[in-house]
């Protein structure tokens, strides 16, 4: 008995009424943590149930037992000599004479264990109910019949429907014809153990008769043995998304095509346009030899000049358009250092006759992605840009930087010129044919190719610049890796 008692972690007790004498074994007295010699009473013994619930229950059958002979089986927890919580089974049956109770026999069993794992499996049950139940995502469990055996909030509410009308309804019932036949066969992939889980973008049908779109998630659950059970599906409704996607690749295709005339366009002005300044040109040049004195009437050079500004004008958007209609740039690795250095030599002679002061601070190993030609472009312009708009009466002053960041080089560039008004012309700085200063030279080009030269690359501008203190503009071009 000792030894089915320890394995079993069940004691036993007994109880007579007439001498008041509690027996425990020596097993339920491990469970109370005493030692063995421990000698209880009824008071002594009802003092370990925990108080509160535990403690009235225990008080109430025991009573009910002694009094109107009633068995008991119950599960409460007490205090252990050592003030442990535990968990136990206490059992009381009454032995009856005469219609009075003369002896009371009892089991006592450990469960704390199987309680505290029920208890907290029975949590994790109920934690799991409620983000089922709450889940913003629609979920379902689905028999393999395709009925649905339980759904959320969230998916009734996609639907259109009730948890009672929803549940009298089929899987099938509430798809998309079209999209059925991908369906069945995924299910039977899965119920034959060829697929564990199923994903797709597919099409529902709602309460009120709708096509909604949906992206499936799909999985099979099966027992120990790898028999299918049911299936878990989750469901989320991006319909809204859907059409928001087919509004923005409408807007896509609009501007493609708009795009391909404006690269028709540009294609006639780099060629068709030029070939007719070139012709008017030439025609001019043919009145000057064959008919001279038509040069000497007052309109003639008013028509070579405007002739002249027209060349220029095609020039500038043959430029532009240049920049724009290359689509696939062939970049290769330039270094910095060596490409200002070029440019400092181009213009050398502009540097020593307006007596620049450059200072340079790039590191000979930094390098970049880019095309020769727009580098050379963009470091010319920003420096003859520095001289032409110089302080009047000083000689200018270019400091230039450049340092790595991330996949960046950022190349800085500062003068103590003239300056901006960035709060008046700061939305117009890069626009064509835009101009901030009184310079007999400004076009109002120079900017906006740089800036189509950069953005070509792959990299931005920024600039800041006061009134009289000068500008600096910050060039981010791709680091070479």
């Amino acid at each position: 008995m000792n030894f089915i008692q320890e394995r079993a972690s069940i004691g036993t007790w007994e109880y007579n009424p007439k001498s008041a004498e509690l027996n425990w074994s020596n097993q339920t007295k491990k469970i109370h943590e005493v030692a063995l010699d421990f000698e209880p009473n009824v008071q002594i013994g009802l003092a370990f149930y925990k108080e509160g619930h535990s403690l009235e229950t225990i008080n109430e059958l025991f009573t009910n037992c002694l009094e109107e002979h009633k068995d008991f089986d119950t599960e409460v927890q007490i205090v252990t000599a050592t003030g442990k919580d535990k968990w136990v089974r206490a059992i009381g049956i009454p032995i009856v004479e005469d219609n009075e109770c003369v002896f009371v026999q009892g089991l006592f069993q450990d469960i704390d264990n199987r309680t505290k794992n029920a208890k907290a499996l029975a949590l994790k049950e109920e934690q799991l109910r409620r983000t089922f139940d709450t889940a913003l995502v629609g979920m379902a469990i689905i028999d393999l019949e395709g009925q649905w055996i339980n759904v959320n909030k969230s998916l009734c509410k996609t639907f259109g429907y009730n948890k009672e009308e929803i549940k009298s309804l089929s899987f099938m019932d509430l798809t998309h014809p079209d999209d059925l036949k991908k369906d069945y066969k995924a299910m039977l992939s899965m119920m034959s153990g060829n697929l564990d889980y199923f994903e797709t973008e597919k099409r529902y049908i709602n309460k009120k008769g709708e096509t909604i779109w949906a992206q499936l998630f799909i999985s099979i659950v099966r027992n120990d043995n790898g028999v299918p059970q049911h299936f878990v599906a989750q469901i989320n409704d991006h319909t809204e998304i859907k059409k928001s996607s087919e509004k923005v690749n409408q807007l896509l295709r609009t501007t493609e095509d708009q795009n391909k005339r404006l690269l028709n366009f540009a294609h006639i002005v780099s060629h068709n346009l030029r070939s007719h300044y070139g012709n008017l040109d030439m025609l001019l040049d043919i009145i000057k030899m064959d008919l001279p004195e038509t040069t000497d009437n007052e309109i003639f050079p008013l028509v070579k000049q405007a002739v002249s500004h027209l060349g220029e004008t095609v020039a500038n958007l043959n430029e532009v358009a240049a920049i724009n209609i290359q689509k696939d740039l062939k970049t290769e690795k330039l270094n910095l250092l060596k490409c200002f250095n070029g440019a400092f030599s181009s213009i050398s002679a502009l540097i020593i006759e307006s007596k620049t002061s450059v200072s340079v601070h790039i590191d000979p190993d930094i390098a970049i992605k880019g095309v020769p030609a727009y580098l050379d472009s963009i470091i010319l312009n920003f420096l003859t840009n520095a001289i032409k708009y110089k302080k009047p009466q000083e000689p200018a002053k270019i400091e230039i930087n450049a340092r790595e960041e991330e996949d960046d080089v950022i190349l800085e560039i500062r003068d103590y010129g003239q300056g901006i008004d960035l709060k008046k012309y700061g939305e117009k700085l890069f626009g064509m044919y835009k101009t901030f200063h009184q310079h007999a030279d400004s076009r109002g080009l120079g900017l906006f190719i740089t800036k189509n030269q950069i953005e070509a690359l792959g990299g931005k501008i920024e600039v800041k610049s006061q009134v009289n203190e000068g500008t600096t503009f910050y060039i981010y071009l791709k680091k070479y890796e």
